[in-house]
């Protein structure tokens, strides 16, 4: 049932004997890093229960009709999302929850919704499958709605939750869940996968997607450059390696642009944070081997003190973008408060 699934193979096999003997857990907890195949995997398996494969892989939440459900949702008010949870269900006993709204969050008003929909019975067969994608992402208040379905699920219902670290939800939730983790695919099988799929610049793919099949094949890499060369302007200013000035246009034009989210920025941020540590302690493999040179000269000039500092503080940054945090002022008191480090 896992045909062309790449990687993780203790997770497919584990699955296959759960359900050859019958002994499928009702509560399913898929963690590990963006793009592994958990919400991929959650679908074939949805497949295997319901049958119907074409249209339960129209849920997948990386189509273009699927993003563009989510941006436009983005726009709307508040209310209006409360009005109307997202979800998405091509197959009547296969859906989908996803994160909503500019934070990209699982709403209260989603899981209330979700347990109402799990008293209803299977359209045919003795089965429904919830797939609750990035459950991580859910508030406190849809976590605790959660918990009351996970508590007593219906005996017809199965729950695939995903989340890139499974220690950041509730242990309530958790001790309900088997848990799956899922390790990125080792270079060689990356390779492989990309050839496979005839993606173009396979090799810059495979090195920046860190192991992650979905990354490879999703990435923009016209965005993803646009967004490293401004981190790493960021990162020069940060180190007091250029003046503050020549951030001021890169700010403005993160600014104005409203689709480039904060948590995007973040994501390059932290590659670059990390070849920039490998090249300084070890001379390693890095992702951004494009830019190897570059990383290597300003690597040279940092401490490791600073580079530890830079994470601890992108790191707060990333627990307040639930908040609402304006990407442009946490930006900038991230460059303050590391050229404040710096001249220490």
């Amino acid at each position: 049932m896992f045909d062309n699934f790449w990687g993780n193979p203790h997770v497919t096999g584990a699955l296959e004997r759960m359900i050859a003997h019958e002994r499928l857990a009702q509560t399913l907890l898929f963690s590990g890093p963006e793009g592994v195949g958990k919400a991929t995997l959650a679908r074939r398996l949805g497949a295997r229960l319901l049958g119907h494969p074409e249209q339960i892989e129209q849920d997948d939440l990386s189509l273009p009709h699927n993003l563009e459900t989510v941006a436009t949702r983005e726009k709307w008010s508040a209310d209006k999302r409360n009005e109307d949870p997202l979800l998405f269900s091509t197959h009547p006993d296969f859906v989908t929850f996803a994160p909503d709204g500019p934070l990209r969050q699982i709403s209260i008003q989603q899981t209330r919704l979700l347990k109402d929909r799990a008293q209803y019975l299977p359209h045919k067969g003795a089965r429904r499958v919830f797939l609750i994608d990035r459950v991580d992402r859910a508030n406190d208040q849809a976590a605790n709605s959660l918990l009351k379905t996970l508590e007593e699920p219906p005996p017809h219902l199965i729950v695939v939750m995903t989340a890139e670290n499974a220690y950041d939800l509730l242990p309530t939730i958790r001790s309900r869940a088997v848990p799956f983790h899922f390790s990125p695919l080792a270079r060689g099988q990356m390779e492989q996968f990309a050839a496979s799929r005839h993606l173009d610049q396979p090799e810059r793919r495979v090195a920046l997607a860190a192991g992650s099949p979905g990354l490879a094949v999703s990435l923009d890499l016209e965005a993803h450059d646009k967004r490293r060369a401004a981190m790493l302007a960021l990162v020069k200013v940060a180190a007091n390696l250029a003046p503050f000035g020549s951030w001021v246009p890169v700010s403005e034009a993160i600014g104005r642009s409203k689709s480039e989210r904060l948590d995007l920025h973040l994501k390059v941020l932290y590659e670059l944070l990390r070849d920039l540590l490998v090249l300084r302690e070890s001379g390693g493999e890095i992702h951004n081997q494009d830019i190897r040179g570059d990383l290597e000269a300003l690597a040279g000039k940092l401490q490791f003190l600073w580079i530890r500092k830079a994470v601890a503080q992108v790191d707060e940054i990333a627990r307040l973008i639930r908040r609402n945090i304006q990407k442009t002022i946490a930006l900038d008191a991230l460059i303050a408060g590391l050229r404040c480090e710096h001249l220490s």
